[in-house]
């Protein structure tokens, strides 16, 4: 029988995974993205929002973030070999955990009153990050059968694992590969986004 935990949790499950929504959210996402910027910018450069160490503790999250997302374009070759080196070696989802503390960083800009932000995002992160992981999970379990099995049985999903491989797996890059996956474009919208942000807060005042 179901309780009523497990019946809300369902149904939270069940709009992460309704595909409508998620279509919708496909098209949307980047312009949301850059309406969001201009919106934070506009707030930034209008109201002291930003105090200067919220600001490096915010950058520094978002480049740890975007170090792994690096690490994992630089260590991918998709759908075509199973990622099991780099970041892979450790945890077999790394790309929504650089995600994750990208916009962490971001929360982390507006200080105190972002911290408040925090554990809503995170929640709301875990939502989206579980249901998505699951159905590419199946997908690259129909792609690479037995292989993939046995991956996912050394590898956990998120928490990190040392039973992956040995050190020279883990601290594998390969540049071909971060920029046959756009990495550059990656960092450099980062860092343009930053750039902005720091313009209309400290510089336009």
């Amino acid at each position: 029988m179901t309780t009523g935990n497990e019946g809300g949790l369902a149904g939270i499950h069940a709009v992460f995974n309704h595909p409508g929504l998620r279509k919708f959210w496909c098209r949307i996402r980047y312009p949301f993205a850059t309406v969001l910027l201009v919106m934070l910018a506009w707030l930034f450069w209008k109201y002291p929002l930003i105090q200067p160490q919220w600001f490096r503790i915010g950058f520094a999250v978002s480049l740890l973030g975007e170090f792994i997302q690096l690490w994992c374009f630089a260590s991918l070759k998709k759908e075509k070999v199973l990622a099991c080196r780099g970041p892979y070696v450790l945890v077999r989802n790394p790309m929504y955990l650089g995600r994750y503390f990208i916009v962490l960083g971001l929360i982390l800009l507006l200080g105190r009153p972002g911290l408040w932000a925090v554990v809503p995002y995170t929640i709301f992160y875990w939502f989206y990050m579980v249901n998505r992981v699951r159905r590419e999970e199946a997908k690259l379990a129909g792609i690479f059968g037995a292989d993939y099995d046995a991956y996912c049985r050394n590898v956990n999903r998120f928490l990190p694992s040392p039973r992956g491989g040995h050190l020279r797996n883990v601290l594998y890059w390969n540049w071909g590969l971060l920029h046959g996956n756009h990495g550059w474009v990656n960092l450099a919208a980062l860092l343009v986004a930053y750039a902005v942000l720091y313009v209309c807060a400290f510089v336009l005042k």
